[in-house]
């Protein structure tokens, strides 16, 4: 069981060390440091919140800000904190967001941008469901492995909001980070409450593609894409790390894994969708 603690509001003090680890914007501005907590770890939001993970990852407590909103703060937690902290417990979890195609998951990895959430969103408008829009959490189930549901809400830009969201659709409250908006699922985006298994991974490509392009991955380039799309809190405890790449081993061994390009067209995507469902299933998926 996760539990999740909101303490009340502080102000973010000096740390006493240097972080061990640091997330960057593009501009190398701090977006997370990574820093030792006695036996625990802190995960420092600049001017937003401070989180104390416990060890093995169970519990979080979180101080806002001055300022800093609740909802920013739980934003943070289930987004971004809570990833890191199932990470600790031995699990699964990719920066990817993941669909239900014919009764099964279909999962799309990529860098920040890369469209997974946009991805994601247009299924869930048209017919499909979505399981998560990032923090793809995998358990094992013999020799196959099961999404987890994440959290009923899919983030998307504004350009990406106009596009594929009918106006009225319910939405989250705002947050201060970001000017992502946090569509609810019902309706009008549906989503799949129950685990599926994995039937195929797409790692997103950058764009270039004139037309949906499909290739796969042999198990050692799998396993790089794995490692990189990892969340991971501690990238400096070796036991763990040795446990994780063994289970990233044993996941990057099934033929499951492709090379996803497509041109970054809003006007393109039912055809992008079409592609993906005609893939998979060849793979021995029912759309």
């Amino acid at each position: 069981m996760d539990e999740f603690a909101l303490e009340p509001a502080r102000a973010q003090a000096p740390m006493a060390g240097a972080p061990f680890h640091v997330w960057v914007f593009p501009d190398s501005t701090p977006w997370t440091e990574f820093h030792r907590s006695g036996r625990n770890y802190l995960l420092r939001f600049p001017e937003l919140a401070d989180f104390e993970v416990a060890r093995d990852g169970r519990t979080v407590r979180a101080w806002p800000a001055p300022g800093v909103t609740e909802e920013t703060v739980r934003h943070l937690y289930l987004n971004q904190v809570l990833p890191l902290a199932q990470s600790r417990q031995g699990k699964i979890v990719f920066h990817a967001s993941a669909v239900e195609v014919g009764g099964a998951a279909l999962a799309f990895a990529g860098e920040s941008g890369r469209g997974k959430s946009t991805l994601a969103a247009s299924f869930a408008v048209s017919g499909a469901r979505f399981l998560t829009d990032d923090g793809l959490l995998l358990e094992p189930r013999g020799a196959e492995w099961l999404v987890r549901p994440s959290h009923p809400s899919i983030r998307l830009w504004e350009d990406s909001q106009e596009a594929l969201i009918v106006a009225g659709t319910p939405t989250a409250p705002p947050v201060s980070y970001t000017s992502k908006a946090r569509f609810l699922a019902g309706e009008r985006v549906r989503f799949c409450s129950e685990p599926r298994r994995l039937h195929r991974m797409y790692f997103l490509g950058a764009g270039a593609a004139g037309a949906p392009r499909i290739a796969p991955l042999r198990p050692a380039e799998a396993l790089i894409e794995l490692v990189g799309h990892s969340f991971l809190l501690d990238i400096e405890e070796r036991e763990q790390l040795a446990a994780h790449f063994d289970e990233l081993s044993r996941l990057a061994a099934a033929p499951i894994y492709f090379r996803l390009d497509f041109p970054r067209r809003y006007a393109e995507l039912a055809g992008v969708r079409a592609a993906i469902e005609a893939h998979a299933r060849a793979e021995g998926v029912t759309a």
